[in-house]
């Protein structure tokens, strides 16, 4: 049986993240030891916060370089919110350097259309193409954001969703064997978990328990 990580570096919505994986019956463990997440073999890398705030609690457990060793390993990651902008080689916010996974910028929404800041509530995502992760879910289908931040990576062919929210922006990418969304599948209802599931089930090693 295939086991998925949960990356808890003081930046995580785990609570959540853990009851909907309990739910869909996945095989997991939450760690902030970066040993123990290189010996699983799918990682779920939430995060809600400041970019700044995270970069250095990864640093600080040394999970900074264990992200970046687990993505080089090929082995599938999923970001989720702020796990979807520092994954990037920049933030805006406090002009933070983050993981450089992919090239790219996280940017903050303007303040001058009359948008309110952050971004908060339930929002549809245009797939773009076809992708396992949005497997069974409708185009179109709404999730929950929570954010100030988006992700602005340079290449255009790794978005796999976008949202309107005054602006056009990336809500979900793929780049290889990372996967990341901005907003929050498991607050996300129905879709969400069905997000998560595919992740999980249909994207590399399943990692849902047997049914005895």
């Amino acid at each position: 049986m295939s086991r998925v990580g949960v990356v808890d570096y003081d930046a995580g919505n785990l609570k959540s993240v853990e009851t909907a994986l309990n739910f869909l019956d996945a095989d997991f463990l939450i760690s902030s030891d970066p040993m123990v997440l290189l010996d699983t073999d799918k990682l779920i890398f939430p995060g809600v916060g400041e970019a700044g705030a995270a970069m250095e609690s990864l640093g600080r457990y040394g999970l900074d370089s264990a992200l970046q060793e687990y993505y080089a390993s090929g082995r599938y990651i999923l970001g989720i919110c702020i796990g979807a902008q520092i994954i990037l080689s920049k933030s805006e916010e406090t002009e933070a350097e983050c993981l450089n996974l992919i090239d790219g910028k996280a940017k903050r929404f303007p303040g001058t259309m009359g948008l309110k800041v952050p971004h908060m509530g339930w929002n549809g995502v245009e797939q773009i193409g076809e992708n396992s992760l949005f497997k069974d879910i409708p185009g179109g289908s709404s999730f929950y954001f929570v954010h100030s931040y988006y992700p602005v990576p340079s290449q255009d062919d790794i978005v796999i969703g976008k949202t309107e929210y005054g602006i056009e922006f990336c809500s979900a990418l793929q780049k290889d064997n990372l996967l990341a969304v901005q907003f929050h599948p498991e607050k996300s209802g129905k879709w969400g978990l069905q997000l998560l599931h595919n992740f999980l089930a249909e994207i590399g090693p399943d990692c849902i328990k047997e049914k005895s």
